[in-house]
């Protein structure tokens, strides 16, 4: 094939191929805002690659994606595909100082970020969006909700002159609402679809085997189900009794469950009783014995040990759920524990050892991706794929930590995966994380050890095989359990998908063709534009000062939307400081039972300082679950509130949601300010910390080290000082302390200052 490459000033001869789907996508995506839904593997950046160079004489450029290793593979792509100084394409990401963001924001041409960098820039008025001609969108199927993206899409409407945006992705999902949510949230007015029959993108599409290998699961695992499954009718038979479903129901549906667990948290927000709490507390088990059923009917025993011990340990732990405690001392869920050592593994297992190493032995420089949804069942694959001969397996996972599973950093992850490249390892085995973006390099077999229910995830996965040439995808599916049910869910929702944006591209072209009167009397053609609501309407200038913690919540969005001016500025006390007089501070009641209940948290002394400080200070509870999300009994929360209107006189006002709770911060403000003709001011600062507090302190302070492993070295060595001058070899004898904490308190402690 004759190959011809695109040709224009600002991109480096014979490097980007020119294929006319591209061309043409990116000629629609130049008239009109548009959402390009292009597979996996056909060039998505490419197309905004064509886009940005267009619009780069009007302005600056902006590149949005939404994690770093993904900024950083943008990043380098564009300074090597474009010919343009290296120092004119710069990346924002978390590590990047605000205030160097701040110089470079107006030396560069193109700035690739993490949209939450841009998003907490606009907030804090670092940077504006009216120079920018061009913001492309990548997996734009975030733009839901709260993200980010909705954020960013907003101001640069509001901000620039002539805007134009490009939003990216393979897999936008199956629900029509979601996907127009999307296009809304981006200001998107046109769709455009490439699908692999498509007869433009059909060349560049190479063959995909897709095969699915059922499994029979071992009786000796049905019967260790069969025992859970004891515990899970008596636990719904409990709710039956408490009169929450009906009389001998035997099984409910995760959405089921979800819907009552709402209805409970709902019905103690209104009037809270015994009832709904122990109804609350029994779904808890109801979910922990489900997920360990699932586990063992399609993940296997080693996964499922794991799991125990997890719930084991929070049954043990000091801040543990009831539901943990009970599970671990119900007879059944005992026997359970026992008969799973004599459990044998999943045959799941062998096959995944048998497909790779067929793979490898028909071709030894294959590259396979194994994905798994859990990652102790990555760990328990990895292990098992590397005792068969020719296989190179390394484990895939993110950046999380949690009890004896420790993640993967970005740096790592990196390594791991140009290693992959290069061919030190053959076998990926894979969580989620592996499945959006990142430049993984194309591989001859993808095997799910399990199916996915979600189609955006299916597609993500399937989309790592058949890029430059023929591949081969193969589903592992355990018969009679749920992953059949993840099967046909995911299938269904792909077909749904393509035909829901299908529709949503013809209704983009009759909106085009109305808008050039062409067909002004097609019944499609009248759509109701969208209205702008403001949550309040305010006379004159109301200010308030607000935490740069309460950023990432929506109040300061809409309070903003709102009309007031909403200023940054770090508060030593309180969220939100409405005059010089009231100051605010705002808990969801996941966090307010959170401060009072965590050792490392103070509520009181929070309160104390706000009455303290202020004249009228007061708290906003916000949310549903205060009564339900800690399984904390009701009393306890009721004592808790009386204590803070009536000892420390700071009244409580309770919020329905982060819409209601601007408006009576909005609302206050006014009166006070407008009103009251009062000045607003901030001012007071945190109570003191004991010399203990100071101590822990500065040991918490260390990378990798809370509060409970500062206080178990502080116990052991007795000082601050014993413990920095401690060896690697003592630190590792206190309790929590491990090889990689120990490392990083010994560098801290003896590392030369660079400064």
């Amino acid at each position: 094939m004759d190959i011809r490459y695109v040709s224009h000033p600002l991109i480096k001869p014979d490097t980007v191929e020119q294929r006319l789907y591209q061309l043409t996508l990116a000629g629609s995506a130049l008239k009109s805002s548009c959402l390009v839904v292009l597979p996996t593997g056909l060039g998505k950046t490419i197309i905004s690659l064509l886009v940005l160079v267009s619009r780069l004489e009007k302005g600056k450029i902006l590149f949005l994606s939404p994690t770093k290793p993904l900024v950083e593979q943008h990043a380098s792509f564009l300074k090597e595909i474009l010919l343009l100084p290296a120092e004119e394409i710069v990346m924002f990401t978390g590590s990047t100082p605000p205030s160097r963001r701040s110089l470079l924001w107006h030396t560069a041409r193109i700035v690739v970020s993490t949209p939450q960098v841009i998003e907490n820039d606009l907030l804090s008025k670092r940077v504006s969006l009216a120079e920018i001609s061009h913001i492309t969108f990548d997996e734009a199927h975030r733009a839901v909700g709260n993200y980010a993206y909705t954020y960013i899409a907003e101001k640069y409407f509001q901000q620039a002159k002539e805007p134009l945006v490009l939003g990216i992705t393979a897999s936008p999902g199956s629900e029509a609402d979601k996907i127009q949510e999307v296009c809304e949230n981006l200001h998107i007015s046109k769709v455009e679809v490439r699908t692999e029959t498509d007869p433009d993108v059909k060349p560049y599409i190479f063959p995909k085997d897709i095969e699915w290998k059922s499994v029979q699961v071992p009786v000796e695992i049905k019967g260790l189900g069969v025992s859970m499954e004891r515990v899970l009718t008596d636990r719904l038979h409990k709710l039956s009794q408490l009169g929450f479903i009906p009389t001998n129901q035997k099984r409910l549906t995760k959405r089921e469950l979800l819907d009552l667990q709402a209805r409970l948290q709902s019905k103690l927000r209104g009037f809270p009783d015994q009832k709904a709490f122990q109804g609350i507390s029994l779904l808890a088990e109801v979910f922990k014995v489900s997920h360990a059923i699932e586990i063992a009917e399609t993940q296997g025993m080693a996964a499922l040990a794991k799991y125990f011990e997890r719930l084991g340990n929070e049954a043990r732990s000091r801040g543990g759920s009831k539901a943990a405690k009970r599970l671990m001392e119900d007879p059944n869920m005992r026997l359970a524990l026992r008969l799973h050592a004599e459990c044998r593994e999943h045959p799941k297992i062998n096959l995944v050892k048998e497909t790779v190493s067929q793979q490898l032995k028909a071709n030894k420089d294959s590259k396979v991706i194994v994905f798994t949804n859990y990652r102790d069942t990555a760990e328990l694959v990895v292990d098992s794929l590397n005792s068969v001969e020719g296989v190179k397996a390394v484990r895939f996972v993110g950046q999380q930590s949690k009890y004896k599973d420790s993640g993967l950093t970005q740096r790592q992850q990196v390594d791991i995966l140009q290693k992959f490249r290069d061919g030190e390892y053959n076998t990926l085995v894979a969580t989620s994380v592996a499945e959006e973006g990142l430049d993984i390099p194309s591989t001859d077999l993808v095997l799910f050890y399990e199916p996915v229910p979600s189609e955006i995830r299916s597609i993500q996965r399937k989309g790592r095989t058949g890029r430059r040439h023929a591949g081969r995808v193969v589903v592992l599916v355990a018969r009679g359990t749920k992953d059949e049910a993840y099967y046909w869910s995911s299938n269904h929702r792909e077909k749904r998908m393509f035909r829901e944006i299908k529709n949503l591209q013809d209704e983009s072209e009759i909106r085009e063709a109305a808008s050039r009167s062409e067909i002004k009397d097609h019944p499609k053609a009248e759509m109701p534009d969208s209205e702008q609501k403001k949550l309040l309407d305010f006379e004159g200038s109301v200010r308030i000062y607000v935490d740069p913690r309460e950023v990432r919540s929506r109040v300061f969005r809409l309070l903003e939307e709102s009309g007031c001016e909403v200023v940054l500025k770090s508060l030593e006390i309180g969220d939100y400081v409405l005059s010089d007089r009231v100051c605010v501070e705002r808990k969801t009641a996941e966090d307010f039972l959170s401060s009072f209940l965590d050792s490392d948290r103070d509520l009181f002394r929070q309160m104390s300082d706000l009455a303290r400080t202020y004249n009228r200070p007061l708290l906003i509870l916000e949310g549903e679950g205060l009564y339900s999300a800690r399984q904390v009994h009701p009393n306890a929360v009721r004592g808790v509130l009386a204590s803070i209107a009536i000892d420390f006189g700071v009244p409580i006002i309770f919020s329905r949601d982060e819409e209601d709770t601007a408006s009576i911060l909005g609302i206050v403000a006014m009166r006070e300010q407008s009103e009251g003709r009062r000045s607003l001011s901030s001012h007071g600062k945190k109570s003191a910390l004991t010399l203990k507090e100071q101590q822990e302190y500065l040991i918490s302070s260390i990378p990798n080290i809370g509060l409970s492993v500062a206080r178990n070295l502080l116990r052991h060595f007795g000082s601050v000082r014993r413990v920095l001058n401690a060896s690697f070899e003592e630190l590792l004898v206190v309790d929590l302390v491990g090889p990689k904490t120990a490392e990083r308190i010994r560098e801290v402690a003896s590392g030369e200052y660079k400064g």
